[in-house]
């Protein structure tokens, strides 16, 4: 019986038995019949799009069908279905992705891609995170579309694919196991390289068989082959992308240093004579992989409390319809979906509670230990773990429309928007990398004239000491880690600029109302007036404001126990006043002196002076009690406002308050200066004559009515919870609604520009000191690798000091 003949896996047409061309396709080795087979197969399965093998219906039937219209135009992505788990709409024609970057490497890989993609029409913003590849790109989809976007980062050189946490963790496994195979090759090729390089040095002295030395420098070549061909691909890819778009970056010294002396050493082992620097490429590269493994582990770690919210979110939920629950993935939930979340489980998606009561942690999220109480009608957050009873809820929010997906966003643009001093750190590099090029040619050449012997030995150490890979690390290092620091605290970055501006700031400006207080009136005092007892008067004050929507009545509300409340008739608001309704058949009104005329003109006057209110509860014929409520301080106010003094930056209340309340709450807090009745136009207009007398003000509000003035301080910081964070527009969010973060919000910022003032002043400071010895002659190429790669070290080293203060 005859042998059948293969067919192509791809396109069905026969394989020929002179050749196969495999491709690894869902772990199974398959035969292609050419190799424009095989680049077609390798492009579907490295753009995870093998389901076109499972799901076709035909074999392609001509050259153009080869490639599938999936990836052919990419236009799967732009699909609203597939879109749903990772682009936002912020308005009605603009769109927002989330993605993942492969094949970043450094500073210069960010700059390109950026100013490349900000080029394109439609595109209107571009923002890389460096320290997690992940990039956030908004488009104008009337303009251009997603798939247009993707193909032009990968005709860049890089790949882009929507943003999983799952699959970044197995990328970053993935891209962790090749540094660890590279700096295993460089390892064991600059073992057995160095060995013979000191047995050819000694024998420069003690007398070396010619045969034997030739031998050796062979061996040598041979051993340093692994690590050009392999070990060292990473640099020359890089460098490649920079020259491509005619830009310099630091790979570009690097692979020249390492091509360079590569050539010269085999041109001298080929010719029997001459320096051969074999040793110093192998260490270089050894040095050089190892730094870059341990930098890339240092940046996860600063940005460590990120990474953690993003694994909050769980892949399953249980979805209730009819009565039945189902186990579905989130992505498939839509709006108004209920799901249950048992205890102990973590909640899926942004919701409403509509059956059951719980608390739920949300530290993670808040920075707030303490559990948080769920009722029916309470919003839930995404993230957040339920912790004692079952909760039904009515879904609002899913993938990128969270609340945590929104954090995300804000601390991406916060660390991808770089602070002045990182900017001008970048000019500085990429001037510096030219700089280093010509004084490397200048040195060279000297050393022509004075010792041609040495000169190529001397540009290498040159070349290689003075790689600005510290220079480039010193400011994303340290911003990275200071943000991971505050976020742990419940203190979320939203600019980039916010670090560097607190460390200036002279004056701090707070809003009362929500800010220095709760901004909701609790009840503090009861006073009976007639013969009911306390309990009953507030059970009946609580049931006439169940209908309410004035902000005092939720302070009754919460005073009592749902159970106690009454069957209220006739109820009746008089807006301005107060309410009435019959309970039991008798008469009761509760309201201000408006609607009860004989209530206490002394007792209201005395509950001004402290900033309360007073209200009154009675029948038709006499007051049965009045209650006292205000709006109390943060327990904490008091001593955020003393070490904001002690540190000697000025403190002031700008409210829009009345001055009783205002005046009191000021001297329970000791800040003397204090306006009241203040409208927004002229808290904006007090804030400009602070800023016109030098002040650096930073303004603290609630982020809601306090807009105008926040967005004209020079650094804002606003009390957010969970379900306003998104829409905040301040430069930091106190998600810990804690005031005290203020002052460690302020230190954390002077801490960080300290320390990259200091990381600038070793980078600068090393390769001053470096660049001289290296152009004497005193730094043989080995040890300006093993300088340069400890400098690199240095800086990331003193960053990660900001995670442990």
């Amino acid at each position: 019986m005859a042998n059948s003949v293969p067919e192509c896996y791809h396109c069905g047409l026969p394989v020929p038995a002179s050749a196969e061309f495999p491709v690894k396709i869902e772990g199974i080795s398959h035969g292609m019949c050419c190799r424009g087979c095989q680049a077609v197969a390798q492009a579907i399965v490295e753009n995870g799009l093998q389901a076109y093998y499972r799901h076709r219906t035909a074999l392609p039937k001509s050259a153009l069908g080869l490639i599938p219209d999936e990836l052919q135009k990419l236009d799967v992505y732009n699909h609203p279905g597939i879109q749903q788990s990772f682009v936002i709409a912020p308005s009605e024609h603009l769109r927002q992705a989330t993605l993942i970057l492969e094949g970043i490497t450094c500073a210069a890989c960010v700059w390109l891609n950026e100013r490349h993609l900000q080029q394109l029409p439609g595109v209107k913003e571009v923002l890389v995170n460096y320290s997690n590849h992940r990039a956030r790109i908004t488009w104008d989809e009337r303009e251009t579309q997603l798939s247009h976007i993707l193909r032009e980062i990968q005709l860049l050189g890089y790949r882009a694919h929507p943003y999983n946490a799952q699959q970044q963790e197995d990328l970053r496994k993935k891209e962790r196991s090749a540094d660890l195979r590279r700096i295993a090759v460089a390892s064991l090729s600059a073992m057995q390289v160095m060995s013979l390089a000191v047995a050819l040095y000694g024998g420069e002295y003690s007398g070396i068989e010619h045969g034997m030395a030739m031998l050796m420098r062979y061996v040598s070549l041979i051993m340093t082959l692994p690590v050009i061909l392999y070990a060292a691909l990473p640099f020359y890819k890089s460098a490649w992308r920079a020259l491509s778009s005619r830009r310099m970056n630091m790979d570009v010294p690097v692979t020249l240093a390492i091509a360079s002396a590569f050539g010269a050493s085999t041109w001298s082992t080929l010719r029997g004579e001459g320096a051969i620097y074999f040793d110093a490429v192998t260490m270089f590269s050894l040095f050089l992989l190892t730094t870059r493994f341990l930098e890339r582990g240092a940046r996860a770690k600063s940005t460590e409390a990120v990474e953690n919210l993003l694994k909050l979110a769980p892949v399953m939920a249980t979805r209730v319809i009819d009565g039945q629950h189902q186990v579905v993935a989130v992505l498939e939930l839509v709006q108004n979906d209920i799901v249950l979340v048992k205890p102990g489980e973590t909640i899926a998606a942004d919701g409403v509670v509509v059956e059951g009561e719980s608390s739920t942690d949300e530290s993670l999220l808040t920075g707030e230990s303490r559990p948080v109480s769920k009722e029916i009608g309470a919003a839930v957050i995404a993230g957040s773990m339920n912790l004692e009873g079952p909760l039904f809820v009515k879904v609002t929010g899913i993938g990128e429309n969270t609340v945590l997906a929104g954090i995300v966003r804000l601390l991406d643009r916060a660390q991808a928007e770089k602070p002045r001093i990182a900017q001008m750190a970048d000019r500085v590099a990429a001037h510096f990398t030219y700089g280093l090029l010509l004084t490397t040619a200048i040195i060279s050449f000297a050393w022509w004239w004075i010792d041609p012997s040495r000169a190529f030995g001397i540009a290498i150490s040159v070349l290689v000491v003075t790689c600005p890979c510290a220079l480039s690390l010193a400011a994303p290092a340290a911003f990275a880690a200071a943000g991971s620091r505050l976020l742990k605290r419940g203190v979320l970055l939203t600019r980039g600029h916010a670090l560097e501006t607190l460390a200036q700031v002279t004056q701090v400006v707070f809003d009362k109302t929500g800010t220095l207080t709760y901004g909701k009136p609790l009840l503090q005092k009861t006073m009976v007036l007639g013969d009911l007892p306390e309990a009953r008067c507030l059970a009946i004050a609580a049931s006439l404001e169940q209908a309410s929507e004035h902000p005092l009545a939720a302070s009754f509300l919460a005073a009592v126990d749902r159970t106690e409340l009454l069957a209220v008739e006739q109820a009746q608001n008089m807006p301005g006043k107060g309410v009435s309704g019959s309970i039991d058949g008798q008469r009761y009104f509760l309201g201000n002196r408006h609607l009860l005329a004989n209530a206490d003109s002394s007792l209201m006057l005395a509950a001004a002076e402290r900033g309360a209110s007073v209200v009154w509860l009675g029948d038709d014929s006499r007051l049965l009690a009045a209650f006292v409520l205000s709006d109390e301080l943060r327990p904490e106010a008091l001593d955020a406002i003393a070490q904001l003094k002690q540190a000697g930056l000025g403190v002031m209340i700008l409210s829009g308050d009345g001055q009783a309340a205002v005046r009191y709450a000021a001297e329970r807090l000791g800040v003397k200066d204090y306006c009241w009745e203040q409208r927004p136009e002229d808290k904006l207009q007090r804030l400009h004559d602070m800023q016109r007398q030098g002040a650096v003000v930073a303004m603290v509000g609630d982020g809601l009515n306090d807009a105008p003035i926040l967005a004209g301080s020079q650094v804002s910081l606003a009390m957010g919870s969970g379900t306003e964070v998104a829409h905040a527009s301040s430069d930091i969010i106190l998600l810990s609604q804690n005031l005290s973060d203020v002052w460690h919000a302020l230190e954390t910022g002077r801490a960080s520009i300290s320390v990259m003032r200091q990381n600038f002043a070793w980078a600068i400071g090393y390769n001053l000191l470096a660049v001289p010895f290296a152009a004497l002659g005193y730094v043989p190429p080995w040890l300006a690798a093993l300088g340069m790669s400890v400098s690199s070290l240095v800086v990331v080293a003193n960053a990660l000091r900001l995670r442990q203060a």
